[in-house]
């Protein structure tokens, strides 16, 4: 892609829709504070994530558990102050929204730190929540396949909906989800067919990461796609390796999904 200039306006709910639309691949990116944030929006990416990935590749931990609320908002806020266009999309960590009341709070304070919408990880279990955030103005988006925050549930990070039964399940849960008011879904670990069903029968954007190329848009953990983790996923790419600085990079990732370039056969799960 030739144009890589920042958003002239800033992204919103309707932005991502419209991009669906039109097939327009929708950029994702984690950043954690001022500096990185500026950068990325400098590259024209559409979304910043502030995950709860930060347990792992800030805080040090094995796990997302460990991250609290006021972690997450410290880093929003970090964000929004670098923040430039992007829509900032931030994760509730695990158990804040265990029930409505850490619902409504959770959300409540990671939209007053500077987030424009929060992203909850979990099944149909949780479309009551999900309308109740919408009907109180907080834009929801959706985590399915691989939810980091149920690890010691599941055992392992492995790839989702390989059996019929999962894949069914799943299909199941997005319907529900899209039914209760989530404006966004990100799949994780997902094989690329089952993704590409996913996003074709859904009617907000589907963010793949580690689910192939035929979803509406792409994310990855920045230290992953700058090879900064040392263990990267087999789905991620390293972006700096053949470019002079990490702008660059930034750069080289936005165009690469636009062109629809990344993720190719090497990066996709099946």
């Amino acid at each position: 892609m030739k144009n890589t200039a920042p958003h002239s306006t800033p992204v919103t709910t309707q932005t991502l829709a419209q991009q669906k639309a039109k097939g327009e691949k929708i950029t994702m990116l984690t950043a954690y504070d001022a500096t990185l944030a500026h950068w990325i929006s400098e590259a024209g990416v559409d979304i910043i994530l502030v995950g709860d990935s930060l347990g792992m590749v800030i805080q040090g931990h094995t796990s997302t558990i460990p991250v609290s609320v006021a972690d997450v908002a410290y880093h929003v806020k970090a964000v929004a102050r670098g923040c430039r266009g992007p829509l900032i999309l931030a994760d509730a960590p695990f158990m804040s929204c265990s029930n409505s009341e850490r619902a409504l709070h959770t959300a409540q304070t990671l939209m007053q730190a500077g987030a424009n919408m929060i992203k909850i990880e979990g099944s149909a279990r949780l479309c009551p929540l999900v309308t109740q955030l919408s009907e109180e103005g907080i834009p929801v988006c959706g985590h399915l396949g691989l939810r980091p925050q149920s690890i010691n549930q599941i055992g392992a990070y492995r790839v989702h909906g390989r059996h019929n039964t999962e894949a069914e399940t799943l299909m199941a849960d997005v319907e529900a989800l899209v039914k209760a008011g989530i404006r966004l879904l990100v799949l994780e670990c997902v094989p690329a067919s089952l993704a590409a069903r996913v996003a074709a029968a859904c009617a907000v954007p589907v963010i793949g990461i580690g689910a192939g190329v035929d979803v509406d848009g792409q994310v990855l953990v920045l230290h992953d796609m700058l090879g900064l983790t040392p263990k990267p996923p087999r789905f991620s790419r390293n972006f700096l390796i053949d470019v002079p600085d990490i702008p660059a990079a930034l750069t080289a990732f936005r165009d690469a999904v636009k062109s629809k370039q990344f993720p190719d056969t090497e990066h996709q799960l099946s």
